[in-house]
């Protein structure tokens, strides 16, 4: 999934884009995957640079994709998103 956010909207989960970055500004790209868990491990390991760590989309649980996600930055500078696959978030999904 690739999203595109406007440069001055916060949404809820406040502004995407940094103005003062020439690289990464704005194109988030998304990877959903069955292990999420090691994935998320993997990264930390990695020494990966996290820019939100393990939560939940949406934060309340209600209603909206109800699964995990990690906010990351490549080498290159953009954003890359991990994303478990929808509904898992509440521990009963299984692949």
């Amino acid at each position: 999934m690739l999203q595109l956010h406007g440069i001055d909207v916060e949404d809820h989960h406040g502004l995407i884009a940094d103005k003062t970055q020439p690289l990464g500004n704005g194109p988030l790209i998304w990877f959903e995957v069955d292990d999420f868990d090691a994935l998320v491990e993997r990264a930390h390991e990695m020494g990966v640079e996290i820019l939100l760590d393990k939560h939940c989309n949406p934060p309340d649980r209600n209603g909206g994709p109800n699964h995990w996600e990690i906010w990351m930055k490549d080498p290159e500078g953009y954003k890359v998103v991990a994303v478990s696959p929808d509904g898992t978030a509440d521990g009963e999904w299984k692949p």
